[in-house]
């Protein structure tokens, strides 16, 4: 017995304490609340794509750049598109603006026929308006067909063509415009006019990027 005690009193006291189990340093579920996790921040929406650079480039050399950026880039091709594709593209924003142009003035012109549509007089007048109509909604048919004319041309790589019809389609709803200011100037549809500078600056889109394709021909 006394050998025991004499060798309890040399051991280290770290000894005896590691061989005692290890001491709990809460003392047991009361101790209080475990710490909530905040949830995480809300995720940040990306920035919409910049547009490609050669989308850029070939802007610059437009005389509408901003409108040329926001039509080519609204077509996901015109990310991997060379300079051909993105006149293509451009052709074919114009020839859209050109086939509801004709989908509108035939509507006007059949509202104007049954005597729905506001701010045009009756009898000869509206007759008159519904004929100006009609020859507007066949004009701007004639702007899509001849920029469809002009996509076949660009896939033939003969720019020269292509240019003839762009330029073509430009033209197309002056005659509209014309028409109405001989015949019945105060009933232009401010619908039509909003969308012939429209089409007019998507030809011009158009025909300077096609501009660059002759200029890289020669």
């Amino acid at each position: 017995m006394a050998l025991l005690v004499l060798v309890l009193v040399l051991l280290p006291s770290s000894t005896l304490c590691s061989r005692a189990g290890p001491s709990s340093k809460h003392g047991g579920h009361g101790g209080g609340h475990a710490k909530r996790v905040p949830p995480p921040p809300a995720s940040i929406p990306p920035p919409p794509p910049a547009p490609a650079a050669l989308v850029r480039a070939t802007c610059n050399s437009t005389a509408y750049y901003d409108l040329c950026v926001a039509e080519l880039s609204a077509d996901p091709s015109s990310a991997t598109a060379d300079v051909r594709g993105l006149s293509s593209i451009a052709v074919s924003a114009a020839a859209a603006n050109a086939s509801g142009a004709a989908q509108t003035a035939a509507t006007l012109a059949n509202a104007t026929a049954t005597g729905t549509t506001a701010g045009v007089a009756d009898g000869g007048s509206s007759t008159v308006v519904q004929k100006l109509l009609a020859t507007c909604a066949a004009k701007y048919g004639d702007a899509r067909d001849a920029l469809a004319a002009a996509k076949g041309s660009i896939a033939q790589q003969d720019y020269d063509m292509a240019s003839v019809h762009v330029s073509a389609a430009a033209e197309y709803p002056q005659v509209c415009k014309t028409l109405f200011g001989r015949q019945s100037p105060g009933d232009y549809p401010p619908e039509l006019a909003a969308t012939e500078v429209a089409l007019k600056q998507l030809c011009s889109v158009a025909l300077d990027i096609i501009a660059l394709l002759s200029a890289s021909n020669n």
